[in-house]
């Protein structure tokens, strides 16, 4: 994809290089739905750049004025439709980052990938999540009771979760001067 570029952002596909910062938020994951792509070294961390950078279905963030990698968008096709979520590194968080790149990543996948839906899932616990989907437009569509287990307690049983499901539709989104 060509890159996508916001006041403070730079939306584009992962490549050679971008490990350190990749590595510096999935070495320990702060949102439980992103356990299972913990990377225990940078070794890892290279190969998961090297797959991502092979799709647009990742895409990498990085601050415009460094471009240093601090998160990444995604949106998986579902036909006309997108699976989409954001995961970034805590020490970013608080400054509107996530907001801004997922405006723009929103705003691409209507006008250039002429997608029809968005969905995102959120633990219910994941407030921040919870609540930039709001800010998003994105209107809450269900709520998933002991949905996933991305846990095991001491006995190893399954730690179960709720997740909740936001959507938003593109003539929702343009009506709502996003654009």
């Amino acid at each position: 994809m060509d890159a996508i570029e916001t006041n403070r952002l730079v939306l584009r596909n992962f490549r050679s290089g971008d490990a350190l910062g990749i590595y510096a938020y999935l070495k320990e994951p702060g949102a439980s739905c992103f356990l299972s792509m913990k990377l225990d070294d940078m070794g890892a961390a290279e190969a998961m750049v090297e797959n991502r950078s092979r799709s647009d279905d990742h895409i990498a963030v990085c601050l415009k004025d460094s471009g240093e990698v601090i998160g990444d968008v995604f949106a998986v096709p579902e036909e006309d439709t997108f699976a989409v979520g954001w995961n970034f590194n805590g020490d970013f968080s608080g400054c509107g980052f996530a907001s801004e790149a997922a405006r723009a990543l929103f705003s691409y996948l209507f006008s250039v990938r002429g997608a029809r839906r968005l969905y995102a899932y959120v633990e219910d616990h994941n407030r921040a999540s919870r609540r930039l989907c709001e800010r998003l437009g994105m209107r809450q569509e269900g709520l998933f009771l002991e949905y996933v287990a991305f846990k095991k307690d001491d006995s190893g049983e399954p730690i179960f979760e709720n997740t909740v499901q936001f959507a938003i539709l593109r003539k929702e989104w343009l009506q709502s001067g996003e654009r």
